[in-house]
């Protein structure tokens, strides 16, 4: 892939594979690691790409730097002038965003510093979170004038509607503790203890089987936000074909016989 290139002539997006697990990092460290046009284009282009890639299980979500993410790229912002070319900056942004939740593995959030803005927006946008001690959040918008429009959308999916709104109505910076108890993050660590962390989880998670843990990731999104009757309707609807898959009796059969399964993915 042609990536975009980082002030030291490094890309902005950097990949690194290992036992299943792919760790996407973000490397715009100079500016926060802001979401510029060209950081947006390169990791839609990665979801993609591990879409498609039967030997990636886990994805994990990480960022060089002092912070995780401070948002859009507000230089780019101030430069995008025309209502056309907003909207078409946006409904890219907010395309990446969907591709993590629709992608078939997991994606895992590695927070250190801030995320801020659409930074907490791709943080709340990805399956689960891990942050360090010292991690700091915030919806900061309505400090500048404005409103955190497309983060909210992934923020109210990941807590409840009053702390949604308090974050966005104050634009406050909300330590690692409050954004546990409010659900915005699974765990918080301390700060040298978040690589191992997040790699413990990771591969617990790596050692399943795709094959389930993709049909479930779609399922749960696919249910979410439908009424009680309606989920259990969907959820009616798919366990006939997952139980019939090479995995499921795999794992019925290794259960049974006390042993370890052997998954294939299928």
């Amino acid at each position: 892939m042609a990536q975009a290139q980082s002030p030291d002539d490094e890309p902005i997006l950097l990949r690194d594979d290992a036992d299943g697990i792919a760790t996407l990092t973000l490397n715009r460290p100079g500016s926060g690691n802001s979401l510029s046009h060209a950081l947006v284009d390169d990791l839609s282009t990665m979801l993609r790409q591990i879409a498609t890639d039967a030997d990636v299980r886990v994805v994990v979500l990480a960022a060089n730097g002092k912070h995780f993410c401070t948002g859009h790229d507000l230089k780019e912002s101030i430069a995008t002038k025309t209502g056309d070319e907003k909207r078409a900056s946006n409904a890219a942004c907010n395309a990446m965003m969907q591709a993590i939740v629709d992608l078939p593995q997991p994606v895992i959030a590695k927070v250190r510093g801030t995320a801020t803005a659409s930074g907490c927006e791709l943080m709340a946008s990805c399956d689960l979170a891990v942050a360090a001690q010292s991690a700091r959040f915030a919806t900061p918008g309505v400090n500048i004038g404005f409103w955190c429009y497309t983060p909210q959308v992934a923020l109210s999916r990941a807590v409840s509607r009053k702390h949604a709104l308090e974050m966005l109505l104050t634009g406050e910076l909300y330590p690692s503790d409050e954004a546990l108890r409010m659900g915005l993050v699974n765990r918080v660590v301390p700060d040298d203890a978040l690589d191992a962390a997040v790699g413990e989880l990771a591969a617990r998670i790596a050692s399943k089987s795709s094959a389930a843990v993709s049909r479930g990731k779609r399922s749960f999104h696919a249910q979410y936000d439908l009424d009680r009757a309606a989920a259990y309707a969907h959820v009616e609807s798919v366990i006939p074909e997952a139980f019939d898959t090479d995995d499921t009796k795999e794992g019925i059969a290794a259960f049974l016989e006390k042993r370890e399964p052997k998954w294939t993915g299928n």
